[in-house]
């Protein structure tokens, strides 16, 4: 979905004219794929207590009350800000329900930069390595988790950003280039390169050989 189609450039011009119909119908249109940013993102203590879709009602109510915002600039990608409002909800919520629990350095979200380095590299290892439960598998889970640690320490920053966003959120490289502020090129190469790094450690893990 990176490029618009002829329907969403007729709603986005129905938004700038106030149409909350047509923001109703664009918001829906990626609510799947704002869903994936929020499952890939959401701090593990936050399972069972915060719902997925409950984060994206609460993104909603933010996206009608800022939509001054959108069209101060509407020629952007309204997915990337829709992306961009329900990052935000998402970082309230945790402060909202973990408060004044001990500080997880893995949950930091900046308005300017996104999540912080750490954060991405908590949900890449987390989801990366969540389908092993079960107890035969705990030793293996740890070794590889250390493994994985490294891997990821060792990329850049963006590059590490450049996977999460590409990889896990599925977004395309267009998207992913409009919200790290960098060339399609750039995204593309990074892409590459972080994947690259990490084919050698994800060997290791079942399940994740054709990555």
């Amino acid at each position: 979905m990176s490029e618009l189609t002829d329907h969403d450039r007729e709603l986005i011009d129905r938004v700038v004219n106030g149409d909350k119909d047509a923001l109703a119908e664009l918001f829906s249109a990626h609510r799947d794929r704002l869903w994936r940013m929020v499952n890939f993102r959401m701090d593990p203590r936050l399972h069972g207590r915060v719902d997925a879709d409950d984060v994206l009602q609460e993104s909603w109510l933010s996206v009608v009350q800022r939509i001054d915002h959108f069209l101060q600039d509407a020629s952007r990608s309204i997915f990337v800000w829709f992306r961009l409002i329900t990052s935000q909800t998402l970082i309230d919520i945790h402060r909202r329900h973990l408060g004044t629990q001990k500080r997880n350095a893995a949950m930091e979200f900046s308005i300017n930069k996104g999540w912080s380095s750490e954060s991405t590299s908590f949900s890449l290892s987390f989801h990366l390595l969540g389908h092993l439960t079960s107890p035969t598998q705990a030793a293996l889970r740890e070794e590889l988790s250390q493994q994985l640690k490294t891997a990821l320490s060792s990329m850049n920053d963006i590059d590490r950003e450049v996977l999460a966003l590409r990889h896990f959120e599925q977004l395309s490289n267009r998207e992913t280039a409009q919200i790290l502020s960098i060339s399609d090129q750039a995204a593309s190469d990074r892409y590459m390169r972080a994947l690259g790094r990490l084919r050698g450690v994800l060997k290791a893990i079942p399940g994740f050989s054709e990555l």
